[in-house]
């Protein structure tokens, strides 16, 4: 059977800071990568968010069989105003979740006025939810914040992006430790090194970890390889798993 490789990772923009969809669809075939998890791409201009909101889902529209859409807020447009872009998100684009950049945007992802009603309005849909988790905003995106929320909405699919590992010290440990507890929790490896993996898949096991390569910050053809050279430690259905099958389980899309 043909491995099918999905990056649980990339960002995408229109606004000429960063690269288009047609740029990722190339970066895609030269990393042999079949489909890919997009969001908007920062930096940008707050007032912005869903000029690239929309891009998104025209990036998804134009090539359906190659890119899975998902959202972003910043809770700092004020509270009404995110739940309108929450709801634009799904009733209008069809996303399966939105992502929180607590690190991005300067916020407590778990601020209980600001941030968990918005939080509710996306669990309360059944979708996903996905968080920049690192030591970059160390306060802001600590693992133990999205433990909190992980344990507040048991019933909703969280994805931990970079999993701890952007910034210094690594909070990689940390956070495997938390998605332990909570098993809702999925961990994406995206611009984490090679032995923050390694513990996550000696530590949980091939079914709570996702392939992201953070395109275009890192380079996905190299991601893909450090990938592949690690998984050759792990038993081959492993591999498939962690490249894929464990992303396209989460979202719950077709073989």
């Amino acid at each position: 059977m043909e491995e099918i490789i999905i990056d649980a990772d990339t960002h995408i923009t229109p606004t000429g800071e960063g690269i288009t969809f047609e740029e990722l669809l190339g970066m895609m075939e030269k990393a042999g990568v079949a489909q890919a998890v997009v969001w908007l791409q920062p930096p940008y201009v707050r007032e912005h968010i869903e000029q690239c909101n929309r891009y998104v889902y025209q990036a998804v529209q134009a090539f359906p069989e190659h890119f899975i859409g998902f959202g972003w807020v910043d809770p700092n447009l004020g509270l009404e105003r995110s739940k309108d872009l929450i709801k634009r998100c799904f009733e209008d684009y069809g996303f399966y979740g939105v992502k929180f950049n607590g690190a991005q945007n300067e916020y407590f992802v778990d601020d209980p006025h600001h941030v968990l009603p918005l939080i509710e309005e996306v669990a309360k849909r059944g979708k996903i939810l996905a968080f920049h988790v690192g030591a970059d905003a160390y306060e802001r995106t600590h693992p133990f914040r999205i433990a909190k929320v992980a344990h507040l909405f048991p019933e909703t699919k969280i994805l931990a992006v970079h999993m701890g590992g952007v910034g210094f010290p690594s909070l990689c440990r940390a956070m495997v430790e938390f998605a332990r507890e909570c098993p809702n929790i999925f961990l994406v490896g995206s611009m984490v090194g090679v032995r923050d993996i390694d513990y996550a898949l000696r530590n949980l096991g091939p079914e709570r970890l996702c392939f992201g390569s953070d395109t275009p910050f890192s380079f996905m053809h190299v991601e893909v390889a450090k990938y592949k050279a690690l998984l050759q430690d792990f038993p081959p259905a492993w591999r498939e798993r962690v490249m894929g099958g464990n992303i396209r389980s989460i979202l719950g899309l077709m073989s």
